[in-house]
């Protein structure tokens, strides 16, 4: 099991003893189907749903735990219609529609799966009326509305190459006068290099980057191998491709990794940094990378980059001179409709060329 699911499932079985019974029931269930990272999305949104619940008074148990499954089958489409709009002006943080729909979904496939799966003693459903069977839930994104959130807020033809040059050179000028800064750029400006050249030249996401092994990378073929999203199988690692133009960066990370971040024997890892008070580097966190990329973004003067975006830009830029299929199968889309995302951003991409030239 790769890093970030192994973190994730210890979350998931110290969460799970504080959920009534039946919900521990449903997630032994799909725990062959679904990934551990997706579980505990679905934990902690029962988690927010029972807190719920108990705040309104719908159940006085004394613990969410306690919450009786009898107190599902007596809620109304009012509860449900009283919980969205929770969950769309909660006071500290409220929801996206994007957001509420996941956990009206996560909900929805629970009251599914007690209602019309697990059986008592006597094969009766465990939940006689299910109220989520009349919710819709309305899909709130389109590849062409992603597409137009987007639009202007990525690196486009000679900007990929510009931020990677930022980051190796325009940097230190930045912060020529902040010695603290200017330290931790120099101890970390090889790995931080080669980090975000190996993104905006592959399309990676942030979880397959941390799980990166140094036995991943093949240098000749371009090749890294990596455990892709929604693949439950721990056996196989699917091969990626990564552009010639990475080829410079990781040859000189793999060159000063060993005596740059001292790591023990065992430590696989790729991308390693060394925490304080520590002498030993350790396998980076998705944290600290995502940090990594919006730090260098700020004073490159896109404040709005992310890990993400860099995926994003690589997958717009491949996508022009590829077709759809072979950029979902680089990116590692399910379904060719997600890919759509950069056949509409490339049309905006495609009209400027053209005015340009």
């Amino acid at each position: 099991m790769n890093v970030l699911k192994q973190k994730d499932r210890q979350e998931l079985d110290k969460k799970i003893p504080s959920m009534p019974w039946y919900v521990e029931k449903f997630i032994n269930y799909k725990l062959p189907d679904l990934s551990p990272s997706s579980l505990l999305e679905y934990a902690r949104d029962y988690d927010t749903f029972f807190s719920w619940l108990l705040a309104e008074g719908i159940s006085d148990a004394p613990s969410i735990k306690d919450i009786p499954i009898e107190v599902l089958e007596k809620l109304r489409m009012e509860n449900i219609d009283t919980y969205k709009m929770f969950l769309a002006t909660k006071k500290d943080q409220a929801n996206t529609k994007t957001t509420i729909s996941r956990k009206l979904s996560s909900l929805r496939s629970l009251f599914h799966y007690l209602s019309q799966i697990a059986e008592d003693d006597d094969f009766y459903p465990l939940l006689k009326r299910n109220v989520m069977a009349k919710v819709e839930i309305k899909r709130t994104h389109k590849p062409k509305d992603t597409a137009a959130k987007l639009e202007g807020k990525l690196l486009q033809e000679s900007e990929l190459v510009e931020f990677i040059d930022y980051v190796k050179t325009g940097y230190p000028h930045t912060v020529s006068r902040n010695k603290q800064a200017l330290y931790s750029y120099e101890l970390n400006k090889i790995r931080d290099v080669c980090l975000i050249s190996l993104i905006l030249n592959s399309g990676l996401r942030v979880s397959e980057v941390v799980n990166l092994n140094i036995e991943d990378m093949d240098l000749k073929k371009k090749l890294l191998y990596v455990y892709r999203k929604g693949k439950n199988d721990e056996t196989f690692k699917t091969p990626v491709y990564f552009r010639q133009e990475a080829i410079s960066e990781l040859t000189a990370y793999l060159e000063i990794r060993q005596l740059r971040y001292n790591p023990d024997k065992r430590e696989k890892a790729l991308f390693l940094a060394v925490a304080n008070g520590s002498k030993e580097g350790k396998r980076m966190t998705k944290r600290a990378i995502q940090e990594m990329v919006i730090k260098y973004a700020k004073y490159f003067g896109k404040p709005y980059l992310s890990v993400h975006k860099l995926r994003h830009s690589f997958a717009t830029d491949y996508y022009l001179r590829n077709d759809l299929y072979k950029t979902q199968d680089q990116l590692g889309h399910a379904s060719p409709e997600t890919t759509q995302i950069y056949a509409h951003l490339t049309d905006k991409t495609m009209a400027e060329a053209i005015d340009k030239s």
